[in-house]
């Protein structure tokens, strides 16, 4: 059984691929599996001289998409090599037989302390008369108000309006607390990919595992957005906030394949991942700028709502740094009940939406409540409106979905230079056609 704890407890917000940082000269690794790498070949047959000139073991751990990209094992034997994973990536990049060699790099917590590219930031319980084991706060908080929520829920509330379905929203993240009252009747069966199991509970104990709450609080956040869509809650962060690249693309390709329509991804990490790109573009309209498809997903297609990151300044952080309304996807900021844009919120060109992220109160295990910031908060608000948008126009696909959301925006500025930024408008979203600029 694992364990749930509702006592309180400070934590920070959001969660991302710590950056890989080699110094082969004092023999130290990366942030990666030291044992492990990841690559494609031109030509598959080469699988077998390709192991055993750089000493892999010759059976692949895994294979995924066509062509395979296979996450592979270096050999520490007495036959093996004693070569970093940093040192065979680079022998294989000038390799004309292989394509995409990466590392396996691991993942940690974005407001990680001493990381110079992120800004901490905490949640917390009992700061105003709202939070504690009432949901009186998590109802009538500032966000819905500004996005117009109420009077989009008029037209649509997260069900189909042709078959009446709810829409399915996959949350990829420290899994649930699903005991919490405000998640009965909304999910669907999950998975845990930390644990390989079917039960997708979040894991930890106050004051120990900083990322203890995180899914939980991003969840509830898409229970108020679209209160008739089902959340999918899929673990693939551990209780410490930890997790891998692979685990990552594997539940990608679960929730594909299980009848997800949305996908959540509120944490990021600041060096590109080939294979994650490749999926997220698979997953927008089936294709991908390198050639590579998914047979895995089949011909589902998943609309991608990302956490831009917290780093308060221009950072690329992916795979928010790879979203694009041409792939279905949508890298979100963070914004103020004033309409400003967060001070931790990351932003550049990429970034083509934000949403309410500054003191959004969600569910944490143990039926509580409790206030958090961040573009984790922000992310799972897109999902929701997504949700409303699929809900309503049950036809449109991941592209439209996104084009629909980031044109019927609100477009705000402010600032000496001037920022421009669109934030999203749940109204607007699922009543206007785009291209139409939305002024409530």
């Amino acid at each position: 059984m694992k364990s749930v704890f509702s006592t309180l407890w400070v934590i920070f917000i959001a969660v991302v691929l710590c950056p890989c940082m080699v110094a082969q000269s004092k023999g130290v690794e990366c942030d990666c599996f030291p044992d492990e790498l990841i690559f494609e070949l031109i030509n598959p047959e080469d699988l077998p001289a390709i192991a055993a000139q750089y000493k892999l073991i010759a059976t692949p751990i895994a294979q995924l998409g066509s062509p395979p990209t296979y996450r592979m094992r270096i050999d520490r034997g007495p036959n093996g090599t004693n070569q970093t994973a940093s040192q065979i990536i680079q022998q294989m990049s000038l390799d004309p037989r292989i394509a995409k060699p990466e590392l396996h790099r691991k993942v940690f917590m974005l407001e990680r302390v001493g990381l110079s590219w992120t800004q901490g930031r905490s949640w917390a319980i009992g700061r105003s008369w709202a939070i504690g084991s009432s949901s009186k706060g998590f109802l009538r908080q500032w966000f819905p108000s500004l996005i117009r929520l109420s009077v989009a829920h008029e037209f649509s509330r997260g069900r189909r309006n042709d078959n009446n379905q709810p829409v399915t929203i996959a949350v990829l993240d420290t899994g649930i607390d699903a005991r919490h009252q405000i998640f009965q009747g909304r999910l669907v069966q999950g998975y845990d990919f930390v644990d390989g199991d079917t039960d997708p509970s979040e894991v930890g104990a106050p004051y120990v595992n900083p990322a203890y709450g995180h899914g939980t609080h991003v969840s509830g956040i898409i229970a108020l957005v679209a209160p008739e869509a089902r959340i999918m809650p899929i673990r693939v962060l551990d209780e410490n906030g930890e997790g891998d690249s692979w685990r990552i693309a594997e539940a990608i390709v679960w929730a594909a394949s299980h009848g997800a329509d949305v996908v959540n991804i509120s944490f990021g990490y600041p060096q590109q991942i080939q294979l994650l790109r490749d999926l997220l573009d698979a997953c927008g309209d089936g294709t991908t700028t390198t050639g590579k498809t998914f047979p895995e997903i089949g011909i589902n297609r998943l609309f991608f709502s990302i956490a831009a990151g917290n780093s308060g300044d221009n950072t690329f952080i992916y795979p928010a740094a790879d979203a694009d309304d041409s792939n279905g996807s949508l890298a979100i900021g963070a914004s103020t009940r004033f309409d400003r844009l967060a001070q931790f919120s990351t932003f550049h060109n990429r970034v083509k939406l934000v949403a309410p992220g500054d003191n959004i109160v969600s569910a944490i295990p143990g039926n509580r409540y409790a206030f958090w910031s961040g573009t984790s908060m922000a992310a799972p608000i897109v999902s929701g409106v997504a949700a409303l948008v699929k809900a309503r126009y049950p036809n449109l696909n991941p592209i439209e979905i996104a084009e629909r959301i980031e044109q019927n925006s609100v477009r705000i500025s402010y600032g000496n230079p001037q920022i421009r930024i669109n934030r999203v408008d749940a109204l607007c979203a699922v009543t206007l056609t785009p291209p139409a600029a939305c002024n409530p």
